[in-house]
């Protein structure tokens, strides 16, 4: 049913200290995020880990059929060195040490540099550095990769043809598959004038979602058409008989008769909502992230046409990431995760389990959308095992998404990967597509196991 795991520790394994991994490490980073709640930043909701015959087995509160990925990709620690310090949710772990190929060389505001291990388990990597570089753009990050500074990038580019591909066109790549994840505006439901679910249900459908591909993201990105927020062709198996074929399209009118049956006067010039309050909102966006500065525009524009007074607030993207996981914005670009199946996106949009005060750093659900009916549906389509029950809860959840409005899909999100075959190749594309060459996830290293040297 999902509630357990078993897990064997790979024979012949050490750690970058020098030490042998053994189950008891295994152990112990599992049992730290259950004893721990600070720890446990994925709600693993662990109830108990157990030791059998050198393999370590974790048992859970509640299946996780569609939570595999954060339960296999907790990151395993060392226990000799946990050991020696008080209190790991705050103090500084001063020593990096892992059981990868790489090791910490230096770690500075310009950079952060590994070095490949002469020991490592799994043999000799064709990478022997790694330099992390940090970038205030998506223009100077396409800028460096044009120049050849940068191998590998993770980003959007508004225009990579001729922004960094035709620079060097036989070496110069970047692949976007796409996936089960999306971005949304994010809107604080908790505060007017987003928590009237008329005043959401009509921005949802002023936006221009064609316009935002077409614009804000330069025609990179397919197009998001299902009112249930799910990308094609990742997401049309998951799509409910009821909402089969109803597409987002812009609606003037139709918004504009919401907010009138609502109450609220000054429609199309100077709105006012029911209690006489006159309706502004402020989108935040990091500086620099040019995709999300430009949608925002859009929307102020859209909304404008509702009699709406918007502005844009540009931030630093820590600024920013600090004020959307606290809810203290109005509304806010921001992604959804990427799964097997759609839970990722409702959850992330309207899960139950991320609920947190103002104030309080909240992991998704940054909108603080608070409903009852739809987190127990998001539960009980995580928890059962039955095809049958998980078809009928997507079919709430979806009802709640569509008429709720709890967070507004507004473009495909697929995987932006860029990349430069100068120096590696074996890089996955279309025609090797083993692995997303994401290096912000767990799965980089299959990646740098896959790269040969040109020379």
């Amino acid at each position: 049913d999902y509630t357990e795991v078993t897990l064997t520790p790979r024979e012949g394994v050490t750690w970058s200290d020098g030490q042998k991994l053994t189950a008891d490490d295994i152990a112990h980073t599992y049992q730290m995020r259950m004893d721990n709640a600070d720890l446990d930043i994925t709600s693993l909701n662990i109830t108990n880990v157990a030791m059998d015959n050198g393999k370590v087995v974790v048992s859970f509160k509640d299946p996780m059929y569609v939570r595999q990925s954060p339960v296999l990709h907790v990151r395993v620690l060392p226990k000799h060195y946990l050991e020696t310090i008080a209190n790991p949710a705050t103090d500084p772990m001063l020593e990096i040490i892992g059981t990868g190929p790489y090791t910490l060389t230096s770690f500075a505001t310009q950079g952060v540099v590994l070095d490949a291990r002469d020991d490592w388990w799994g043999g000799n990597l064709a990478v022997p550095q790694l330099t992390f570089v940090s970038y205030d753009s998506n223009t100077d990050m396409a800028a460096a990769l044009a120049s050849g500074e940068v191998d590998w990038a993770q980003s959007y580019f508004a225009d990579p043809q001729s922004s960094f591909i035709s620079f060097d066109s036989a070496h110069n790549k970047q692949w976007t598959p796409t996936a089960l994840g999306i971005d949304v505006l994010f809107v604080n439901t908790t505060t007017a004038p987003f928590n009237s679910v008329a005043f959401r249900q009509a921005v949802n459908k002023v936006i221009d979602r064609e316009a935002h591909r077409e614009i804000a993201r330069q025609n990179a990105v397919p197009p998001l058409t299902s009112v249930t927020g799910l990308p094609s062709p990742a997401g049309d198996p998951f799509i409910s008989s009821e909402f089969q074929g109803t597409h987002f399209a812009v609606d003037l009118h139709g918004a504009q008769k919401i907010l009138t049956d609502a109450g609220y006067t000054g429609v199309g010039s100077n709105l006012v909502d029911p209690d006489g309050n006159p309706v502004t909102f402020t989108l935040s966006v990091p500086q620099g992230w040019t995709d999300y500065i430009a949608g925002a525009s859009l929307i102020i524009r859209s909304v404008q046409a509702l009699g709406v007074t918007a502005t844009i607030d540009v931030t630093s993207a820590d600024e920013w990431a600090t004020n959307v996981a606290n809810g203290t914005f109005d509304a806010t670009f921001h992604w959804t995760d990427t799964g097997a199946t759609p839970f990722d996106i409702y959850d992330n949009t309207m899960g139950g389990q991320w609920l947190r005060p103002i104030g309080l750093a909240a992991g998704y659900n940054f909108g603080r959308f608070d409903d009852t009916g739809s987190a127990t549906l998001l539960q009980e389509y995580a928890r059962t095992t039955s095809d049958t029950v998980r078809q009928r809860a997507l079919t709430g959840i979806q009802e709640t998404f569509v008429n709720q409005v709890p967070a507004m899909p507004v473009a495909a999100r697929p995987f932006f990967i860029s990349y430069n075959t100068r120096h590696y190749t074996g890089w996955p594309d279309d025609d090797n597509a083993y692995i997303v060459s994401d290096f912000t996830r767990p799965w980089m290293l299959m990646v740098l196991q896959h790269l040969r040297a040109t020379r």
